[in-house]
């Protein structure tokens, strides 16, 4: 059938999960780190990536030295094979901390970026917030 079914009435393709247990799945493919970890990648060479939207960054401010992609172009932005790549994205082996909020959309952004053959990236536990909790620098917007 065309409409996704099959002949004796299931879908095709994958069973839905939620949320929670896709966060889950996710991770389980990539270790995360928490914000001291993320600094020190970063002194050692990684990418810091800020993903949060226009208003969380001009109201908590950012990361120095971060790299701010908005999530719906992170995929271009990030593949070193990609026309609109950042200058940054400059191999397969860069490592990559994925930054959100709160450290759950930038688990599933992390995944994402897997798929692209990016294996080193990873996300910050708890995210921007983490970061900041931690004492560690932020530059006001």
């Amino acid at each position: 059938m065309s409409d996704g079914v099959n002949d004796d009435g299931r879908r095709d393709g994958p069973e839905p999960v939620g949320i929670d247990e896709l966060l889950e799945r996710v991770r389980s493919g990539f270790v995360r780190v928490g914000p001291r970890e993320a600094a020190a990648a970063a002194h050692d060479g990684a990418l810091l990536v800020d993903i949060r939207y226009a208003e969380l960054r001009e109201r908590d401010g950012l990361i120095p030295g971060a790299l701010v992609v908005e999530r719906n172009e992170l995929e271009w932005r990030l593949d070193p094979q990609g026309s609109h790549r950042a200058r940054q994205a400059v191999g397969h082996d860069l490592p990559i901390v994925i930054i959100c909020n709160e450290g759950y959309a930038s688990s599933l952004a992390a995944a994402s970026l897997h798929r692209l053959g990016l294996h080193r990236a990873t996300d910050l536990i708890g995210g921007f917030q983490a970061w900041r909790a931690a004492g560690l620098p932020v530059v006001e917007t």
